[in-house]
């Protein structure tokens, strides 16, 4: 398989990775999730469609998330083998944080569907509870996925097979990602503002690599040797 085909490949699974999260993590999630664990259960038993949606667009999210994670490691293992094998492993660390959150809501569906599964009887906390767990889930894997655009910069920045300054600013935002996950959790009442701006660079940057290893797919190698032609011209290898 070309490198160009690997990219595109690579750059699919990363478009399903943002489309899944944003439908399901950005807005359905949000029309589910209240502050009441009341209300909470009420939408769980009333739209048990959109609940269990909501599992199978997470279920999507670590599918996706695993098939970029093997197509970085792909695209790079000749090039920038280290970086391609860190990419895959918090890639796939990224994937089982969201399996544990998939996992939560799952347990929560299936609380809503026979409360006496609640301990104590109290359905509405018990789900609550598991949302939470889900939502923590969340917070925790961001380490991992910013973790993982760091090496994923530091390859393109090495192999000149992308443009630099993308590669500096998934570099930077892997390390604003890491740092959200830290502010987020260790600095009590951490400024809302303060942790989602932390991400924006890392958004900006995920935005332009999936566009790029979509329509352009990869550069060509130039650090190959070019053949000389018989009159003394060099042949430029495509």
């Amino acid at each position: 398989m070309s490198l160009i085909r690997t990219a595109r490949l690579t750059g699919a699974a990363y478009l399903g990775l943002a489309v899944t999260g944003m439908i399901g993590f950005l807005w359905l999630r949000p029309e589910i999730v209240a502050d009441d664990p009341a209300t909470t259960l009420a939408h769980l038993t009333d739209d048990a469609g959109a609940a269990h949606a909501l599992v199978v667009l997470e279920l999507g999210i670590v599918l996706t998330q695993a098939l970029a994670a093997i197509g970085f490691l792909a695209l790079w293992r000749r090039e920038a083998p280290v970086a391609g094998a860190s990419i895959a492993a918090y890639g796939l660390l990224n994937s089982a944080a969201i399996m544990t959150s998939a996992a939560a809501m799952a347990t929560a569906n299936a609380v809503a569907a026979d409360p006496a599964l609640a301990p104590a009887g109290d359905a509405a906390g018990t789900v609550q509870l598991l949302y939470e767990i889900s939502d923590h889930a969340w917070g925790v894997g961001a380490v991992f996925f910013g973790l993982w655009l760091i090496p994923m910069g530091w390859a393109v920045l090495t192999t000149g097979r992308m443009p630099a300054i993308l590669g500096w600013l998934l570099t930077v935002g892997g390390v604003g990602y890491v740092a959200s996950a830290f502010v987020g959790y260790g600095w009590a009442d951490a400024p809302a503002a303060l942790v989602e701006g932390l991400t924006f660079p890392a958004t900006a940057g995920e935005l332009w690599i999936i566009a790029y290893l979509l329509i352009v797919g990869i550069r060509p190698d130039t650090s190959v040797a070019a053949p000389a032609a018989p009159n003394g011209k060099v042949v430029v290898v495509p």
